[in-house]
């Protein structure tokens, strides 16, 4: 049961997705220090002052917190926007890399030893006729 796990576990496609994991919870603190950290005060200047987290209703005892749900779908969205034109940006990049690729011209491969051995005799047969 060991050899099985450890064979899943070093898969290449289980390592690339624990890569991808760490990778975006790194771009998701970036993006959401970008939302917090500068788009929401620019947002709450231009909506007059108003922070969405200090938002909500009450009703007796119960506190319903509508503002910080709202910061939490607009945060969604910023984070989904810009991992989109991360992704987007990646693929161009990738695009580009290819057709760089397919734009050289390919050398011919090498000749064969067969093909090689074939020039040699042709050359000796025209020599002969020659002589």
């Amino acid at each position: 049961m060991w050899k099985e796990f450890k064979a899943f576990a070093l898969k290449g496609n289980v390592l690339d997705l624990a890569i991808g994991v760490i990778i975006g919870a790194a771009f998701g603190k970036i993006v959401t220090s970008l939302v917090n950290d500068l788009l929401m005060p620019v947002i709450g200047l231009l909506v007059g002052g108003i922070d969405l987290n200090d938002l909500q209703f009450k009703y007796g005892d119960a506190v319903l917190k509508y503002g910080a749900f709202l910061q939490t779908v607009i945060d969604f969205f910023i984070v989904s926007f810009s991992i989109f034109l991360f992704i987007k940006g990646l693929g161009k990049l990738k695009r580009k890399g290819e057709a760089k690729e397919e734009a050289k011209p390919d050398a011919p491969p090498p000749p064969s030893k067969e093909e090689l051995l074939l020039a040699e005799i042709r050359d000796l047969l025209k020599q002969r006729q020659t002589d």
